[in-house]
């Protein structure tokens, strides 16, 4: 009986498990690879435990690049807001990481009060010390954007002579840390200086592995002309293809992004939808937060199998008394031999394995002996997990996004953001304006005013329309067909126009429908898309019953 009652709590907590995916990931993060990670020391050489707010916490977005390049400006441009310690100037007047968050007043939070609140992710930082807590911080503001994600702003990256004043912290470490754990990194330049200075080649190599998250900005785009911007454009894809060291580079979005009139406004449609995909690409980190937390889990668990294989079999190689010293300088020294043969044995990718150079800089001040044996219950369990548990959450991710679209909060009440909304998304996203994206072109020409728009070019549409000899004011398909393929647009994209004209669905194109298929036709051959449903502007006058 005793046993039977066993079982069934143990069902009742596995259920619990998976409540949601955020609760999911912690307790499997918790049962099954934390215990992996603290037996071989994998904090000591990679990152930080994860606490419950990493989980929890709303999408963070890096902004990283050298100084003047607009990033805070980017910030305010996002926000259409100040926020407490904003400084914006040619010079490099960002000193500090300044997380941008919600709270319902303005407010400072220094970086030594910062990261001992439990309630932020921020509390592994403290390991880089004082002098680097002293230039963090988080500015709370009371801004509609920041509910759906946070915004961290970085130093201006520095060049020449000043990139070799030490700035008394590790710099780049801080940048991997944030790199780790943001959901989207937008690397900002500008159209004006190009340079890749030493430290800005570091600060970019210190993100690789995170290739998903980056983001090229181009920005300040407006002060050069076409023609310029030409030859900016492709002078940095020729350096970030050098210092990405990758074939292909990351997406590059061109603009302008502050408030002020364009100097050259000759692209001001190339800027107006570049801004449409960026903000775009941020609008997707709400609802994919679940995934990129799943995602980044199983890249972590690979790295701590990895890091447990490569623990044991350097504590394999240790001699039990005596020439312990030599033996470790040795073992550091052909670690890559250590790496070709596990590769081997366990088949694992050589893409998984951590950099050679930063691990015997790490291994140098570990006692190797203390090392463990490989423990094959702690692995089977995260293979467990990757398999089984890990499956059970993808699998959970659709089907919680529907709850949230629809019932817009979780169990606990908690508001669910899927969207960002407020300061320029709003205008820039959703704005019902003739200022609005394509607003006042394509099919959206007509939209708000009072004679059907069609009615401007009708003399020549039914011109056309006579010489079809309709049949009591109507053309068969056939007849219209002879007419419309002179267009030279493909037969689905007719057909999908045949439909949208065809309003009353009686196979047949009376003048105004036929007209409208003209019109349908002239905004597809002007490069515009063609809209799922018929919207209610363009509805023939004679057609707006049905």
């Amino acid at each position: 009986m005793f046993s039977y009652l066993g079982k069934d709590e143990k069902r009742r907590k596995n259920q619990d498990i998976y409540e949601n995916v955020t609760e999911g990931l912690k307790n499997i993060y918790k049962q099954k690879l934390l215990p992996l990670e603290k037996e071989y020391n994998f904090h000591d050489f990679h990152s930080p435990a994860l606490d419950d707010p990493d989980f929890d916490a709303k999408p963070l977005v890096m902004l990283v690049g050298q100084y003047s390049t607009g990033k805070t400006t980017f910030i305010r441009y996002l926000l259409e807001q100040d926020f407490p310690g904003i400084r914006i100037g040619p010079e490099p007047t960002t000193d500090r990481f300044i997380a941008v968050m919600h709270a319902d007043s303005d407010g400072v939070i220094p970086g030594n009060a910062l990261v001992v609140d439990p309630k932020k992710q921020f509390r592994p930082l403290s390991k880089f010390g004082n002098a680097f807590l002293n230039r963090f911080q988080c500015s709370g503001t009371n801004s509609q954007v920041l509910k759906g994600i946070s915004i961290v702003d970085t130093p201006g990256i520095l060049s020449g002579e000043k990139q070799r004043t030490d700035r008394g912290y590790d710099f780049i470490g801080v940048l991997e840390w944030f790199a780790e754990r943001v959901d989207r990194i937008l690397l900002l330049f500008d159209a004006h200086k190009l340079d890749i200075s030493d430290e800005f080649r570091r600060s970019i190599e210190s993100l690789r592995g995170h290739d998903d998250k980056i983001r090229i900005v181009l920005n300040k785009a407006d002060m050069v002309d076409h023609q310029q911007l030409m030859r900016v454009y492709g002078a940095l894809m020729w350096s970030l293809g050098k210092v990405l060291g990758t074939p292909e580079v990351a997406r590059v979005y061109i603009g302008s992004f502050w408030d002020q009139p364009l100097r050259y406004d000759i692209n001001r449609r190339l800027f107006e939808a570049e801004e449409q995909d960026l903000f775009a690409d941020l609008q997707s980190l709400p609802r994919n937060a679940a995934l990129r937390k799943l995602n980044d889990l199983i890249k972590r668990a690979r790295l701590a199998k990895v890091h447990a294989y490569i623990m044991s079999a350097l504590k394999k190689e240790m001699p039990s008394m005596f020439g312990k010293e030599n033996k470790k300088k040795e073992l550091i020294k052909n670690l890559d031999t250590i790496y070709a043969t596990l590769q081997r044995e366990h088949q694992i990718s050589p893409g998984d394995f951590p950099d050679i150079k930063k691990m015997q800089e790490l291994l140098v001040n570990h006692d190797f002996s203390k090392f463990r044996a490989l423990d094959l219950k702690l692995l089977e369990r995260v293979d467990k997990m990757l398999a089984e548990d890990i499956a059970k959450l993808m699998a959970m991710v659709p089907h919680e996004e529907a709850i949230s679209k629809n019932e817009g909060s979780d169990k606990n009440g908690t508001a669910k953001i899927q969207t960002i909304e407020g300061g320029a998304f709003d205008n820039v996203m959703n704005s019902k304006t003739p200022f609005m994206y394509k607003g006042g072109e394509g099919i959206n020409a007509g939209v708000g005013e009072i004679e059907w728009i069609v009615a401007k070019d009708r003399y020549k549409y039914d011109a056309i329309f006579d010489t079809l000899n309709p049949i009591d004011g109507k053309v068969s398909g056939s007849a219209a067909k002879g007419e419309m393929i002179k267009s030279k647009l493909p037969n689905n994209v007719l057909g999908k126009i045949w439909k949208l004209s065809d309003v009353d669905k009686d196979g047949m194109l009376d003048a105004d429908e036929f007209a409208l298929a003209m019109h349908l036709m002239n905004i597809k051959l002007d490069g515009n898309d063609l809209p799922g449903e018929l919207p209610v502007h363009l509805i023939p006058p004679s057609k707006r019953g049905f």
